[in-house]
Formats: structure tokens, sequence, C-alpha cells
């Protein structure tokens, strides 16, 4: 091909047309996977999280859906003074700016108050270290019961009127009242008396000696 043929075909309209659609293909492509790419990642979009707490968890749900978000109930608390199944806590805080399709955790209120196991403090430890034990775990301890036994050793756990034993499980709200001893013996408990002798009974010799009073009497002749 000669000098002359090879550039004589960079003037003809044909490869040019040719040059110029395959730029539009690249454009538009380019335009394509950029538009595309905003509508999936829903780029330019910003929904308000809505303040769910203290409504039922069903309306949450309902809400949110209805906002093209997502809900997930991870957790439960308890408040007594809520009703249950109300929502306590949410993941995304109230008038936070977020995407269609996240989703917000939600934690919910039980139906009832949850519970804690009594430890071994029955017979087992004194009243200091029971209330520095129960304390820490989240019990109600209300004021000590003092029973006849050794002083400041626990003897007992009672709640509403109720023996605890080891192992019980005791509602949070519930108060407990640890059974402590006084110091003094039980008056059912079996004493050995040993009756006191009057010193005056007895007179002392010189040398010591106990020496017995008594009277010499004389036998007829």
């Amino acid at each position: 091909m000669e000098t002359s043929e090879f550039f004589a075909k960079f003037k003809s309209w044909y490869l040019w047309g040719h040059l110029a659609a395959m730029a539009a293909v690249v454009v538009v492509l380019c335009l394509g996977v950029k538009y595309a790419l905003d509508i999936y990642t829903h780029h330019g979009e910003a929904i308000t999280i809505p303040d769910l707490r203290k409504s039922s968890v069903e309306n949450a749900i309902h809400v949110l859906e209805e906002m093209g978000l997502k809900a997930e109930v991870t957790d439960t608390g308890y408040v007594k003074t809520l009703p249950a199944d109300c929502v306590l806590e949410q993941s995304l805080q109230p008038g936070q700016k977020v995407k269609t399709g996240r989703i917000v955790y939600l934690t919910v209120n039980a139906s009832q108050s949850p519970t804690i196991t009594l430890p071994d403090i029955i017979d087992n430890s004194s009243f200091r270290e029971a209330m520095a034990k129960l304390t820490a775990m989240g019990f109600k301890v209300g004021q000590p019961e003092f029973v006849p036994g050794e002083k400041d050793w626990v003897y007992g756990v009672v709640s509403k009127g109720r023996h605890l034993a080891t192992g019980d499980k005791v509602s949070v709200d519930a108060t407990v009242i640890i059974q402590v001893g006084n110091g003094l013996r039980d008056d059912d408990a079996e004493v050995d008396y040993v009756d006191q002798v009057d010193a005056d009974d007895f007179e002392y010799s010189e040398d010591g000696g106990d020496v017995d009073e008594f009277e010499e009497v004389t036998s007829p002749e």
C-alpha cells in the first residue's frame, strides 16, 4: 500500500463514521454505569430516622418498612413503668440521615422482669460478705432480720414471706431480707445448769483446807 493511499483512508467518511460511533458507545456506557451505580447506591437519597422509642415493636417495624428501611429486634430489656414489647432503644439515633435499605436494630421491653439466681450465702458467709455479693449481682436488699444465733452470721434469706434456697430465681424487682444472727442463744437451746454453792457454807482452816461444820454428839455411856 502506498503512502498516499494510506492517508487517503483517513479522509474517508466511512472510517470517521465508525470512530464516531465507537466513541458514542463508550460515552453511553460510561454514563450508563454512572447512573446505574447512583441508582443502586441511592446516591443523593437520604431518609431521616424517626424516634421509635416507647412505641410498640409492631408499629416501629411498620413505620420503618414504609420508609424503605428494615427493622430487626436484637435485644430485650426491662422497664417496669413501660408496657411489654415497646421499643426501649434503637441503633440509629432519631434525626440521623441514612440511605434506603438500612437495618435499624431495636431493643424491646420484656413482658416479665428478669430474674437473678440466689448465690450460696446461707450458712456460708457473714452478713457483710452476703451484702456485698447480693448488691454486686443486682439484688434489692432490705433491712436485715435478726434471729437467734452466732453474731453477724447468715442463717437464711427471705423474699415476700418465702424462705429462699441457694439457686432459687428471684425477680430483680423483689426485695430480699437477710436473716442474721444476733449473737444471742435461742430460748429453745438446751443448757446444762450447775447449782451455785454459797461460799458461806464452807469454812477454811488455817492451813488452807476446807473444814466442814458439824456438831459433836456424844453417845450415852
